[in-house]
C-alpha cells in the first residue's frame, strides 16, 4: 500500500523553504521568533474523524491518538464540537488547539481533526474523499439511515482513507477499488451471509425445542 508524505503547515522563514526541498530545516537563528520555526514534520495527521447526527448523537468515530484517552472525554468533545459547528455556513473550525473540518450532509454530520498547525486544505481532501466514498457505498444516500445499514461498509472506507492517524489515500476511487476488493475476497456475498444468519436461527430453535 502507497504510504503517504508528510504534509506540514508551512511557516514563514527559510524552515519552510528547506522543507519543500526535501532537506532538514537549518537551525534556527540567534533571536528568531520560535513561532517562525517550521513545524516538525509528521505522518501522524489525523487525530480523528467522526459521524454524528443531527441532534449531535454518535454515529461512527475513530481517534487515532492519547487526546482523550476516554468514553467520556470524546463524547464531551463531540458534543462540544457540534454544538461549535451545527448553526454555522464554515466548514473549518479551531476548537481546544485543533484544526476541524466539518461537512453536513441531510440529516449526518462529518468532522476530520487534526492539530492546530494542519493545512486545512489537507484535512479537507481527506474529508472529500470519505464523503465522496460514502456516497457510493450508500448508493448516494449519506444520510443516517443509510449509514446505520451500511456500517461494516463505511468502517471500511475508513480504515482506507486513515491508519493510524497516518493518511494512506485521498482518491475516493481508489478507496471504493480497495474496499470492493476487500468485500469480494471476503467471499460473504449477501446471499451467503443470509444463509448463515438462516442455519443459525435453525439451530436456536432446535436447541430449544430438545
Amino acid at each position: 500500500m502507497q504510504r503517504p508524505e508528510a504534509w506540514p503547515r508551512p511557516h514563514p522563514g527559510e524552515g519552510a523553504a528547506a522543507a519543500q526541498a526535501g532537506g532538514p530545516a537549518p537551525p534556527a537563528q540567534a533571536g528568531e521568533p520560535a513561532g517562525l520555526r517550521l513545524q516538525e514534520p509528521s505522518l501522524y495527521t489525523i487525530k480523528a474523524v467522526f459521524i454524528l447526527d443531527n441532534d449531535g448523537h454518535r454515529l461512527l468515530a475513530k481517534y487515532y491518538d492519547d487526546t482523550f484517552p476516554s468514553m467520556k472525554e470524546q463524547m464531551a468533545f463531540e458534543k462540544n464540537v457540534f454544538n461549535k459547528t451545527s448553526r454555522t455556513d464554515s466548514e473549518i473550525a479551531f476548537f481546544g488547539g485543533m484544526t476541524i473540518v466539518y461537512k453536513s450532509s441531510i440529516d449526518l454530520f462529518l468532522y476530520v481533526v487534526g492539530s492546530s498547525h494542519e493545512n486545512e486544505l489537507m484535512l479537507m481532501s481527506v474529508l472529500t474523499c470519505l464523503f465522496e466514498s460514502l456516497n457510493h457505498v450508500l448508493r448516494k444516500n449519506v444520510e443516517k439511515r443509510w449509514l446505520l445499514e451500511n456500517m461494516d461498509g463505511a468502517f471500511l472506507v475508513l480504515d482506507e482513507i486513515v491508519d493510524g492517524g497516518v493518511i494512506l489515500e485521498s482518491d475516493p476511487q481508489q478507496v471504493i477499488q480497495k474496499v470492493n476488493f476487500r468485500a469480494d475476497d471476503s467471499g460473504l456475498t449477501e446471499q451467503s451471509v443470509a444463509q448463515v444468519l438462516q442455519s443459525a436461527k435453525e439451530q436456536i430453535k432446535w436447541s430449544l425445542l430438545k
